[in-house]
């Protein structure tokens, strides 16, 4: 599929702010599931923009604007040409649950199975991973119960959690958002010690308010596997992938600092147009 997506986040503030230093993580990567046809950034005031890849591999480009100013403009233009992903046949190739330790033989893994700014690895979240998934003994089918248990268990509910929300908060009151569900079901798998990654994105099929949020989970020998526990579904052809951590905190779309006032409001709207 192709895809024509327009990501735009206004800041308005009370009285003007300067020396404001920002980062921005809206630039999707190129692999073998997506490819980006074109992407342009604009921010106003004009800023000189430059990028570097972070530790995760993630474009994140960088900017600084210090005269005073009462407004910011972050706008991304991107074309992108998604691919299905052959993920049923991934069924066919099992990996034992009691073999999971050797998913630490896998580059880069470290990081995926340990706690994390808004995830935690605690007594509680183990007995409920185990609960999730009793009776189930192959990787794959694990990580889709706990996927199911989410889907089934938290309601998802618009405005009732903030991008700061800690995973304990959410299990605690069993709703929230596409960001919080991402973050349940992670802690959930690195809790039975399965790989589990954050994913930044957008969800082509919908005209949102930001950007979609699922996991990927790592299956060795297969490699890593897309889940959205929101919709209960695999990832597919939809779905456009921007950036990956460990969890939120590693991804924001749009982050930095300023000086001056501390009130303002802040817009964003995303608008996605199929053209294939």
């Amino acid at each position: 599929m192709k895809f024509e997506i327009v990501h735009r986040t206004i800041f308005l503030y009370a009285s003007p702010v300067h020396d404001s230093f920002n980062e921005a993580r809206l630039q999707p990567f190129s692999n073998d599931l997506q490819t980006v046809d074109y992407f342009l950034l604009k921010v106003l005031p004009a800023a000189r923009l430059r990028h570097h890849y972070d530790f995760y591999s993630n474009v994140v480009h960088h900017f600084e604007i210090t005269e005073p100013h009462v407004t910011l403009l972050v706008e991304s233009h991107l074309r992108v040409s998604t691919r299905l992903p052959a993920w049923p046949a991934r069924t066919d190739a099992p990996w034992p649950l009691a073999r999971i330790g050797e998913a630490m033989r896998e580059p880069r893994v470290f990081d995926f199975l340990q706690d994390s700014h808004y995830i935690e690895l605690s007594p509680e979240v183990w007995r409920l991973a185990l609960d999730a998934t009793a009776g189930v003994t192959d990787t794959w089918q694990a990580a889709l119960a706990v996927m199911r248990f989410i889907h089934e268990n938290f309601k998802y509910e618009s405005h009732s959690t903030s991008v700061h929300t800690h995973m304990r908060n959410v299990l605690q009151d069993r709703r929230g958002v596409c960001q919080d569900f991402a973050h349940v079901m992670i802690g959930l798998c690195r809790a039975l010690k399965i790989p589990a990654l954050y994913v930044s994105g957008y969800l082509a099929t919908e005209i949102a308010s930001a950007t979609h949020a699922w996991v990927e989970v790592l299956v060795p020998g297969t490699g890593w596997i897309g889940l959205d526990p929101t919709h209960d579904r695999p990832v597919d052809d939809t779905y456009v992938k921007i950036a990956v951590g460990r969890d939120y905190a590693d991804v924001p779309p749009v982050a930095g600092n300023d000086k001056g006032t501390t009130e303002r409001k802040l817009d964003v709207k995303v608008d996605v147009k199929r053209l294939a």
